[in-house]
C-alpha cells in the first residue's frame, strides 16, 4: 500500500539552508518515496525555490491573501531528486533578499507571521484536497513554521 505523504518546509537542500530543518527536509522526502511512498513537498516561493524547482504548472490561482495581491500554486519537481513540490509563489511576501526569516542586516521580517500563515494555511487546504484536485496526502509533516 502506498501512503501519501505531504511534507511542507520553509527550506529545503538543495535550495535554501539556514540550519539542519533544510537537511532533513531534503533528504527524508526522498527516503520515504525509495520506502515506497508517495511524498509530495510544499516550499514557500522564495527566490532560490521559485527559480530552482523545475518544470512548474500552476495547480491554483489562489488570489490576494495574507497581504498578498496574488497568490499562486504551482507543482513541479526538485532538482536531483525529482520529488515533486509544490511551490507558493506570492512575490510580495516571498521574492526578497537575506533568508527565509530575516533581512539581510539580520533583523527579522516584520511580516513573518503573513509569510508563514500562509504556508500553514497551503498545507492545511492540500490536506484537506481543497486545492489540488488530482492529489490528496494521508498525512500531512508540518516542519517547523
Amino acid at each position: 500500500m502506498t501512503l501519501a505523504v505531504l511534507s511542507v518546509a520553509s527550506e529545503a537542500v538543495p535550495l535554501v539552508k539556514t540550519g539542519g530543518l533544510a537537511d532533513v527536509v531534503g533528504a527524508l522526502p526522498q527516503a520515504l518515496a525509495r520506502a515506497g511512498g508517495e511524498v509530495r513537498l510544499l516550499l514557500p516561493g522564495l527566490p532560490a525555490i521559485v527559480d530552482a524547482v523545475l518544470h512548474q504548472k500552476t495547480v491554483a490561482e489562489l488570489g490576494p491573501m495574507f497581504g498578498a495581491g496574488r497568490v499562486t500554486l504551482r507543482l513541479g519537481t526538485m532538482p536531483y531528486s525529482h520529488v515533486p513540490t509544490y511551490v507558493i509563489d506570492a512575490p510580495y511576501l516571498y521574492r526578497r533578499g537575506g533568508s527565509p526569516y530575516q533581512a539581510s542586516d539580520g533583523s527579522e521580517w516584520s511580516d513573518n507571521l503573513q509569510r508563514f500563515a500562509l504556508l500553514g494555511w497551503a498545507g492545511a487546504h492540500l490536506a484537506a484536497a481543497e486545492l489540488d484536485p488530482d492529489w490528496a496526502p494521508e498525512i500531512l509533516h508540518a516542519h517547523d513554521w
